[in-house]
């Protein structure tokens, strides 16, 4: 017998849930339509909210929308029912990026902390403690990104002053990129109606060391906008790559992240995503496996990991706000 479909408000967290995902400049650049006839969310891209300069290649974009796409997928399995996730499914409609789905009874819910740790989870660009992370912890978090077919390679100290280097590198092409840096300063803003963009309060602090290099959204045009605090001196970085580097492959790095994060999330551990020298092609390709891992693979984000502050958190869209048509139909 077919399962009928939830009601209104549990569709609307299912896309609220969705939303709380991290996304390059928190540009949020997705859309969610309900398919009712196959009783299917479908995530679509907003490309105008894609960034011109920053992510040309729209691969930023694929793995924000990938994040959302986990996230539905947790609160789905959270309400009892399974997630049946189909990326790309139309080839002739590219912007159609995924559908989910309501499939049967869940046999089993998926892990509780998961779904409360994306309501908690924010990046935070502020200091970290000098404490090394627990052994378990690492291996469980490498794991949560090979469940969802991604490797989470964590450098030893050289390699990360290696990786720190190149990022460092990416910050001070793009601040000296008119361009870029123009792009970057439209979405750091005021909280205002449209949900978007970094507030100033969640910019965070610089590295008065210089050791970590911190996007400044911009910042640079104003000296006093951003403090500097001294920072870990021991970071603990690690890199996200997928063996491939095609749309698919994107959107399946932004599960693996966003499972990463999560599981951070729960075990008190904050996060923050240094992106500046994926921005660079030249750059990427030097931020690849560790120097002694024998497998191939494409960087696709870098992750910072530590015991600290929770960041603030940034806007979030209203669920009528990310619908196509901003109403969900009522389901039959």
């Amino acid at each position: 017998m077919p399962t009928a479909l939830p009601g209104v408000p549990t569709l609307e967290t299912f896309v609220s849930a969705a939303s709380a995902a991290p996304s390059i400049h928190n540009t949020q650049p997705w859309r969610f339509r309900l398919d009712p006839d196959d009783d299917a969310l479908e995530i679509r891209a907003a490309a105008e909210r894609g960034l011109r300069h920053t992510d040309p290649s729209a691969r930023a974009l694929h793995i924000s929308v990938g994040c959302a796409l986990f996230n539905l997928r947790v609160a789905v399995a959270h309400f009892g029912r399974v997630p049946v996730t189909r990326l790309l499914p139309r080839p002739d409609e590219p912007g159609l990026l995924a559908t989910v789905r309501l499939g049967g009874p869940a046999r089993f819910s998926t892990a509780p902390r998961l779904y409360d740790a994306l309501w908690h989870r924010h990046s935070s660009r502020l200091p970290f403690a000098d404490l090394p992370l627990p052994g378990a912890v690492l291996a469980e978090l490498a794991e949560a990104a090979h469940t969802e077919g991604a490797v989470l390679g964590r450098h030893d100290p050289d390699a990360t002053d290696r990786v720190l280097r190149l990022t460092r590198e990416g910050e001070q092409r793009t601040t000296a990129d008119p361009d870029r840096s123009a792009e970057s300063r439209r979405w750091a803003q005021e909280p205002d109606h449209t949900g978007l963009g970094i507030p100033p309060s969640a910019v965070g602090a610089q590295d008065y060391r210089d050791r970590i290099p911190m996007r400044d959204f911009g910042a640079h045009r104003h000296p006093a906008a951003l403090t500097a605090r001294p920072f870990e001196a021991r970071p603990t970085i690690a890199v996200l790559s997928t063996a491939h580097d095609r749309r698919a492959d994107w959107l399946r790095a932004g599960q693996a992240l966003e499972r990463v994060l999560l599981v951070a999330t729960a075990h008190g551990i904050r996060t923050s995503l240094l992106h500046q020298a994926l921005e660079w092609p030249d750059l990427r390709e030097q931020l690849g496996p560790t120097p002694h891992d024998d497998r191939r693979g494409h960087a696709q984000m870098m992750i910072r990991l530590g015991y600290g502050p929770k960041g603030p958190p940034s806007p979030r869209r209203t669920v009528s706000q990310t619908l196509e048509g901003g109403v969900l139909p009522i389901p039959r």
